[in-house]
């Protein structure tokens, strides 16, 4: 599956729109997570284990979204997106999205 943030993929052509597809999850902080967090908030720097979530999050929910996309017979997802939301006091949301379509190779 080929999959851009772009609306066009370099040496192919679009053939055909399948639609909008998503893949999304929810993830809620862990308290070992927030432990941590809490203590490097004093004194400052990345929050790995907030980053290390949210980097799995995106995988996730891409992966999901690619699912929908074999579902409905694309090959390739252009326009591709991601979104974060509050679900919950202790929770997020990761949204992927982006236009699933069959391409072919040009030439």
């Amino acid at each position: 599956m080929l999959m851009v943030n772009t609306e066009t993929i370099a040496g192919h052509e679009i053939v055909e729109s399948r639609g909008v597809v998503i893949g999304s999850t929810v993830r809620t902080k862990h308290i070992g997570r927030d432990i941590g967090a809490s203590l490097k908030s004093i004194v400052g720097g990345e929050l790995t284990g907030y980053t290390e979530m949210m980097s799995e999050a995106r995988q996730e929910a891409s992966q999901r979204m690619e699912a929908d996309a074999v579902e409905i017979g694309a090959n390739a997802i252009v326009n591709v997106r991601f979104s974060t939301a509050d679900v919950v006091g202790a929770g997020a949301e990761i949204l992927a999205y982006g236009t699933a379509v069959v391409v072919r190779p040009v030439g």
